[in-house]
Parts: structure tokens; C-alpha cells; sequence
């Protein structure tokens, strides 16, 4: 049995573009949000596909996860490894939660009395706390985790981790490639049944979403294992309109085609180019600003989302109070993701890090 040491935990150096347009997914995803509140019909909304960010997410977190571990996680154990991104994910699944029950109890803005008792609040929370689905609140869409949506994917995202370090981590690269072309099939099936690969959030998608992180993470995954980095000299500036150009693609009779394109494709496209590219040294800063805040905002983001939608139901703001609405929030968002980041997850984790290491040999 290998020893555990803290430079096996020890983290690797960051792909800084990389970490950037996750960012960039994450502000595309929480503006999806608003929008969706106030543009039920997705073919007026004009980022109509910010959902697509969760895809980006988890072809992101696939290349990620190989460049990080494939190289020790045999030596680390599976626990170890599950220890490891429980500790980098698990502190802002709580805070995510603990935000939606605060947002529940004390919307100044909902019209609707509480249905629920005491004790079934007490199990949604500990449910959303512990990832365990739970599509039964009806005023909330039947989301798996009522207090916190995003957390849906997360969900799948420990899934695929789990079978990376029991299985994955072993796999040649053939039988990768296998795996990865039969969820692309899964994808097209997805699509073409649903019309758009907009599921895995709720109950009634709940299997859709076990497709998408399927594709998604393999395909990460396989890039980095066949060392499919394309070198190029688009930049963080560049890669960042191609990403954005996904979110803002036309939501219409064809999503069907474009959007397993997109998944299938052009995500695994940008992945290959964003750990190829070349950061200029003065976007250096903006990106890690943006990687790192990428997480907290969108683990804390939907608590406003709710309030926002009851004061748009209870108040029906026009086009203009809208969209300032929406702007400000969007920074303010980002702000309390920073302090999150800083106040919250940052002490967290190097308090749960530091109290694993004391076990650990020197």
C-alpha cells in the first residue's frame, strides 16, 4: 500500500484561459437564469443557450480531472481522491444550501404562503445538503434540489468522479474513445426526443442529465489523455467571443442539430484550444479573477434568482427597469462570489486540508 504524502495532494499549476472561460460559462449561465424568468419563450431570450455553459462545465472538469490525477490517483486510493474534491466542492454545496433555505423562509417578495411543514423543509435541506435528489417541491419547478438548482449538476459531477477513480482512471485510451462515441450517440438520441438538451435538472429529465456528463466529461477526459492541444494564438480575448457565441446561438426548431454540435464538437474545439493558447500577461489577472469566482457564483446565485422571480411576477417591471435590474445584479453577484470565495471557501478548505494532513506522513 503506497504512503499518502501532502505532495501527492499537492495541487498542479492551473491552464489560466481555461480557468477564464469557465468564468465567462459561469456569468452566461446566471444571465440564462434571469432571462428565463422573464423570457419564458427561449427563442426571444438572447442567450437563449446559456444552459450550454453546464456543458461546457463538465467537458472542462473531464480535461481537468486527467491532467490532476491521472498520474497519482492510483497512488492516492479512491478515497483519497474522493476526500480531495469533496474538500474542493462539498463547503459551497452547504453554503449554496443553507442560502436557498434562508431565501425560502424570508423572500421579501414571495405572494405564496409557505405549504410546506417544518419537517419537510428540514428534509429538503438535508437533502439538498447531503446531494440527494428530491424533485418534489412543486413551486420550484420539481428541481432536484429545491433550495439550490445548480446543484443539480454537481450532482452528476460527484457521479462522474466517483466512477474516475473506481474505473476510469484504468481505461486505455481505445476504450475511452468507445465509451465517449457511444454518449455521443446518447446526445443525438437526447436531443432529438427532447428537441433541446435542456434536461437533468428535474425530475421528469432526471436521466438526461446522466447523458450529459457522460459525453461531456469523457470527451475532456479523452482530450487530455490523446494530448489533443492545439496550439494557437487566439487568446483569452478570443476564445472568450467563441465561447459566448455558443450561449447566444438562436434557440429554434434546430436545436435538435446545433446544439449536439455544439456539445459534440465545438466545446471539445475550445477545450483543445484554450490549453493551447497563449495568455498575455496583462490578462493574467482577469482571468484568475474569473476562474475563481466562477464556482462561488454559481453555487450562490440562485437564492436571487427566486427572489427575482416573485418580484417579476408580484411586479411586472418594463424592458428597461429589466435589464437594469438584471445588469446590477449580475455585478453585485459577482461581488458576493468573491467575498464568498474569500471569506468563506478559501478558510474552509484550507482548514479541512490542513486538518487531513495532520494524518498524513511527512
Amino acid at each position: 500500500m503506497s504512503i499518502i504524502t501532502p505532495a501527492i495532494l499537492k495541487s498542479k499549476q492551473h491552464f489560466q484561459i481555461l480557468d477564464g472561460l469557465r468564468g465567462i460559462a459561469a456569468i452566461a449561465v446566471v444571465t440564462f437564469h434571469f432571462m428565463e424568468v422573464a423570457y419564458t419563450d427561449y427563442s426571444q431570450d438572447f442567450i437563449g443557450h446559456g444552459f450550454l455553459a453546464v456543458d461546457f462545465f463538465f467537458c472542462l472538469s473531464g480535461f481537468v480531472i486527467g491532467y490532476a490525477y491521472d498520474d497519482r490517483v492510483g497512488k492516492m486510493g479512491v478515497w483519497e481522491f474522493l476526500k480531495s474534491r469533496l474538500i474542493r466542492l462539498h463547503p459551497l454545496v452547504v453554503l449554496g444550501s443553507v442560502l436557498g433555505l434562508i431565501a425560502y423562509l424570508f423572500d421579501p417578495f414571495s405572494v405564496l404562503p409557505q405549504t410546506y411543514s417544518t419537517g419537510k423543509i428540514a428534509l429538503f435541506f438535508v437533502c439538498s445538503v447531503l446531494m440527494i435528489p428530491l424533485p418534489l417541491m412543486q413551486d420550484r419547478a420539481f428541481n432536484l434540489f429545491g433550495f439550490n438548482a445548480p446543484a443539480w449538476s454537481l450532482f452528476w459531477e460527484y457521479i462522474a468522479n466517483v466512477v474516475y477513480a473506481l474505473v476510469l482512471y484504468r481505461f486505455a485510451r481505445k476504450w475511452l474513445l468507445i465509451l465517449t462515441i457511444l454518449s455521443a450517440i446518447g446526445i443525438f438520441v437526447v436531443t432529438y426526443r427532447a428537441g433541446n438538451i435542456m434536461g437533468g435538472w428535474g425530475g421528469s429529465t432526471f436521466w438526461d442529465g446522466s447523458v450529459r456528463i457522460s459525453y461531456s466529461f469523457l470527451a475532456g477526459l479523452l482530450i487530455y489523455r490523446a494530448n489533443w492541444i492545439i496550439k494557437n494564438k487566439l487568446g483569452f480575448t478570443g476564445l472568450a467571443v467563441l465561447l459566448a457565441l455558443a450561449f447566444l446561438m438562436p434557440f429554434n426548431k434546430w436545436n435538435w442539430l446545433t446544439e449536439p454540435f455544439i456539445v459534440i464538437f465545438y466545446f471539445p474545439l475550445l477545450i483543445a484550444l484554450g490549453a493551447g493558447a497563449t495568455l498575455s500577461q496583462r490578462l493574467k489577472k482577469l482571468c484568475n479573477f474569473s476562474g475563481n469566482i466562477s464556482y462561488p457564483l454559481y453555487m450562490t446565485h440562485y437564492a436571487a434568482i427566486w427572489a427575482f422571480a416573485n418580484y417579476y411576477a408580484s411586479h411586472k417591471p418594463g424592458e428597461g427597469q429589466l435589464a437594469l435590474i438584471i445588469i446590477t445584479s449580475l455585478f453585485l453577484l459577482v461581488g458576493i462570489a468573491w467575498l464568498v470565495m474569500v471569506i468563506y471557501d478559501i478558510p474552509v478548505r484550507k482548514y479541512l486540508n490542513s486538518k487531513r494532513k495532520q494524518g498524513l506522513a511527512p
